[in-house]
């Protein structure tokens, strides 16, 4: 069990991680060069490092258990990003979207 709880733990972490990767390369998207900009580099570098750590989670979690809980995961940390960093506003119809599908998620992973 313990196996199972740290594999959950290093998933979540892999969403934060991922979520700042994600920033880099929306701070390297919004420069002219973006491919050869610092931020790009620092984005792909946080996303190559996860790549050792899955091969422990996938060990101790089923697939589908790993894509829900790094979905709902990111869903969320992404949408707070947007918000708060880059001063993006959400729709009712996008509030709505994200809460069906956080429902979703968590019906899948409930009745899988």
């Amino acid at each position: 069990m313990a196996g199972k709880t740290l594999a959950v733990l290093v998933t979540i972490a892999f969403s934060l991680l991922g979520v700042l990767g994600d920033y880099f390369l929306k701070v390297a998207s919004g420069q002219e060069h973006w491919l050869r900009s610092p931020a790009f580099y620092v984005g792909f570098v946080v996303y190559a490092s996860t790549a050792f750590g899955w091969l422990f989670v996938m060990k101790h979690l089923k697939l589908g258990t790993i894509g829900v809980l790094y979905s709902m995961t990111m869903i969320v940390l992404l949408t707070a990003v947007g918000v708060v960093v880059f001063g993006e506003r959400l729709s009712f119809p996008e509030v709505v979207g994200l809460m069906l599908a956080l429902a979703s998620l968590v019906l899948l992973v409930r009745f899988a």
